[in-house]
């Protein structure tokens, strides 16, 4: 037998003083009323009832167990009511996964719109360039950056990761200005170390060139952009990341037509928590915010299941 089923039907039996009007409360007969009393009877090995021809008794034990039972019930109709409320409401905590250049920068300031929309929902950034099993780490979303293969994960399109190569004018005024990938070997380079072999300073596969310098290596665009602004090489980082550097004449942008072909960029969920209403709400947030679709477009573009590189 169903012990919380048991232990309700306890509980009302003593509420109402009568096996009949409990049997009615939960639409059994009498006798199976007495049966439910018996099972518990025989889990705890006492008498939680005594009976006389008129009326049913409290044992000393089935005094206390009544009200641990009552506690129990009503625990469990607490945690029942949250989780309904969980799955009507945006609430709770967000576990994300990002790259570090696109997390510390937009998507940072996306999370903040986000949480001043959705004030019961917060939120744990983690910037890294690593790819991780979302779910063995316990994220709950992760931005990806590159193509991605068919699975059970939930993929939302993004804008296109693109990627500028740029230098400080005084840099340029000293070293000179690359017109073409082979000139780069004769200039300062700063080195990505998470880049891939493909994603290097090999700008040109299908002529010869010798691989461009990198004297200064780092694991993070920021400390190679602060580098680039004090003139010391060449970058090549996300646009994301440049972009305002540019924008204030910090930086010159070089070798425009020997740019890296843009990467997709996707918000990646496991499929089977599509129905979370914080974890909906933020993917529909920052697919408003991020998507690749036209604006026009965007209401019709359906998530299609994929599996992260």
């Amino acid at each position: 037998m169903d012990k919380l089923q048991s232990m309700a039907v306890f509980v009302d039996v003593v509420t109402r003083s009568s096996f009949t009007a409990a049997a009615e409360a939960h639409d059994i007969s009498a006798p199976m009323v007495g049966k439910h009393i018996r099972f518990l009877e025989q889990q705890l090995g006492a008498r939680l009832l005594t009976r006389t021809t008129r009326r049913q008794h409290l044992t000393e034990i089935g005094s206390h167990y009544v009200e641990r039972c009552r506690q129990i019930l009503e625990d469990v109709r607490s945690a029942e009511s949250q989780a309904a409320e969980l799955h009507s409401v945006a609430r709770g905590t967000l576990r994300i996964a990002a790259p570090v250049s696109f997390g510390s920068g937009p998507l940072s300031s996306a999370i903040t719109d986000y949480l001043a929309a959705y004030p019961e929902v917060s939120v744990e950034l983690t910037l890294n360039n690593r790819v991780e099993d979302l779910v063995a780490a316990g994220y709950d979303a992760a931005i990806r950056i590159g193509y991605l293969q068919d699975s059970g994960f939930t993929a939302r399109e993004l804008q296109p990761y693109r990627m500028l190569i740029c230098a400080a004018p005084a840099y340029l005024e000293r070293a000179g200005t690359p017109l073409k990938p082979a000139d780069l070997a004769r200039h300062e380079c700063l080195g990505f170390t998470h880049w891939r072999r493909t994603m290097c300073w090999q700008l040109a596969p299908h002529e010869p060139q010798e691989p461009a310098p990198s004297r200064f290596v780092a694991d993070n665009g920021q400390a190679l952009l602060t580098a680039a602004l004090n003139g010391f090489g060449i970058i090549m980082q996300p646009e994301i990341l440049l972009a305002d550097a540019v924008a204030a004449g910090r930086l010159v942008p070089l070798l425009d037509e020997w740019l890296p072909a843009p990467r997709p960029m996707h918000l990646l969920y496991p499929h089977d928590r599509r129905n979370v209403p914080k974890l909906t709400t933020f993917a529909d947030f920052i697919v408003e915010r991020f998507g690749a679709a036209q604006p026009q477009q965007k209401n019709k573009q359906r998530p299609r299941k994929t599996r992260p590189t």
